[in-house]
């Protein structure tokens, strides 16, 4: 009875029930709400606030996952006057108020329940005051509290208070612990509202980093699929050429999505002027047959020539880079004669001063 005196879900199960009113109150009734927000944490609170008569303190730790819980149950003004979604609601309008450790925990949460914080608003609420304080807080720590609560940092993450000089920003490491559904939230944000994309790629590598070491194959592959969506958005001299094999080698086991993957490709294949040696001899798949990953190499030439106008000394230093990878894979006995060509013909004559190196290398093949 208390409970459905502020739960308009609860006042229409119980007068659609076949059990008569008076005998609620006087035996057991079993009720499953399915999909409930929050889980028991969540439902805990709601009879808290129920059996408090419409009272509850409400703090950044407590108020998001009350506002999911309330919505849920439909505790609205036309249910009671003391309503908990009018309460929540008015609390959330101070988000920009909570200091960076409330913030985060706010954050832990909708990571939790993603549907139910972006269909409500909160979730862009809350990355808007991260970003507020990223932004305002640039070369310091963000462990001043905010006025209105004493809460601190609960994420499972050790402190992100780092020396100026230690050539990482301070909010990396306290967003590692997050979702790629969160990041990817996160990070579009942060390229509309003009963060420096240099920074923005540095965060992006070093996050796939810590992915890649510690989460399942599932969250490894969602991952890399959301940082390399996301670096495409960054311009390109932000994106390193190193860090882009980096993760080509990384994820070479992963099953990704074709269309990320030729994204990669592509985004590798642009930058291909700053590659070395080392970078282009990548091990052939399985079943190929040869050495290298000579299909590999072509689209990434493929990339090179078809993107961006290519200047005459970005096209001759892909030029000696790739008389250094023909001699390098001449000698592979497995390498057919057409991949060779192809690799021969890939650039322009414009490319190369002379031949002599495709010479040579063509007298190791035959050999």
């Amino acid at each position: 009875r208390i409970l459905s005196s502020f739960s308009g879900k609860l006042c229409q199960l119980f007068q659609k029930s076949s059990v008569p009113v008076a005998s609620i109150c006087t035996r057991p009734l079993k009720i499953i709400l399915h999909d409930f927000p929050g889980g028991s944490e969540a439902f805990e609170l709601l009879a808290r606030f129920c059996y408090n008569k419409g009272k509850m303190h409400m703090i950044p730790s407590n108020v998001c996952l009350l506002h999911w819980a309330a919505t849920f149950m439909e505790m609205k003004e036309e249910v009671h006057s003391n309503n908990l979604i009018e309460q929540t609601e008015r609390s959330l309008r101070g988000v920009a108020y909570w200091n960076w450790a409330e913030n985060l925990v706010a954050l832990k949460q909708c990571q939790e329940l993603i549907p139910a914080a972006t269909s409500s608003g909160i979730l862009q609420k809350i990355i808007d005051s991260m970003l507020l304080k990223i932004t305002s807080n640039s070369e310091s720590s963000p462990s001043n509290s905010s006025p209105e609560s004493s809460v601190r940092l609960s994420c499972d993450t050790k402190s992100s208070e780092l020396s100026k000089n230690s050539g990482r920003v301070w909010w990396f490491e306290d967003l590692h612990v997050f979702n790629s559904k969160i990041i990817g939230k996160m990070v579009i944000a942060m390229v509309n509202h003009k963060f420096d994309h240099l920074i923005l790629s540095r965060f992006l590598f070093g996050y796939l980093k810590s992915q890649l070491a510690s989460s399942t194959p599932t969250e490894k592959l969602e991952a890399t699929e959301t940082v390399v969506n996301l670096l495409s958005l960054l311009e390109k001299s932000s994106v390193s050429s190193k860090g882009l094999f980096a993760i080509l080698r990384m994820t070479s086991g992963l099953a990704m999505d074709k269309s990320c993957r030729d994204k990669l490709v592509a985004m590798i294949g642009s930058r291909l002027d700053q590659a070395s040696l080392d970078n282009l001899l990548l091990p052939a798949p399985t079943g190929m047959g040869s050495l290298y990953d000579v299909n590999l190499v072509l689209r990434f030439l493929k990339s090179f020539l078809g993107g961006d106008e290519v200047s005459p000394a970005e096209l001759k230093k892909v030029g000696f880079l790739m008389d250094k990878y023909i001699a390098e894979v001449a000698p592979d006995s497995c390498l057919k004669p057409s991949k060779f060509a192809a690799l021969v013909r890939a650039l322009p004559d414009s490319a190369r001063e002379s031949y002599d190196e495709i010479y040579r290398a063509l007298d190791m093949y035959l050999q």
